[in-house]
């Protein structure tokens, strides 16, 4: 099955929505903001951790997140990987030490300016010490014990795996939180294929 088949079945079904102009459109009128996010790893004492940071600002103020942000026009996704770790942490890593585990669309149709999709990258290799910027502050923490109640609510379904080299490609719905997963398209997630009534309408 293609990757894509949940996301035009989600289309037909509940991506019909209403804007200001008071004329409808789909969400596949627009081309969804391409952004990036990059899991470093290292051992310490024999045991695995990941570099996240506490959003300080913006989109997802207060979550544990990746390094990474929007990509500039034209500009490729490890590219911007790169420089997103750069300005968030300090750290210089070359392209080519960026492994690629994941596509993640995500579909807000309550609040369509925030739906995007998401290049992921995990990386092993880089020179220097993170530090905390204007829009992070930095911490390492377990693989095996994530933080996941702190982090966006997809995480708890892709990112496990992802840090262990699965590469997804997976869209996600939220509801009308604008915080909570409440459909994907893959049936191994355990989420359903079309938003449960309400959950759009936070009824």
């Amino acid at each position: 099955m293609s990757p894509w088949s949940g996301v035009f079945r989600l289309s037909l079904n509940c991506w019909q929505q209403r804007v200001p102009e008071g004329r409808w459109r789909t969400l596949f009128d627009m081309v969804l903001p391409q952004v990036c996010v990059t899991y470093l790893l290292r051992e310490s004492e024999g045991v695995p951790e990941v570099l996240l940071g506490r959003k300080r600002r913006g989109l997802g103020v207060g979550k544990l997140v990746g390094l990474g942000g929007k990509l500039h026009p034209g500009e490729h996704p490890r590219s911007a990987a790169v420089r997103e770790i750069d300005e968030e942490s300090g750290l210089f890593v070359a392209k080519e030490s960026l492994q690629p585990v994941g596509m993640l669309t995500y579909l807000f149709p309550t609040k369509p300016a925030w739906s995007q999709e998401s290049w992921v990258y995990l990386c092993r290799d880089w020179i220097g010490e993170p530090v905390d910027s204007d829009e992070l502050s930095l911490s390492w923490y377990s693989v095996a014990k994530l933080p996941l109640g702190e982090m966006w609510s997809d995480a708890q379904y892709w990112l496990p795996a992802a840090l262990r080299g699965t590469f997804t490609r997976t869209s996600f719905v939220f509801g009308a939180d604008l915080s909570t997963a409440v459909a994907c398209d893959n049936p191994d997630f355990g989420l359903p294929a079309v938003p449960p009534p309400g959950s759009l309408s936070g009824k």
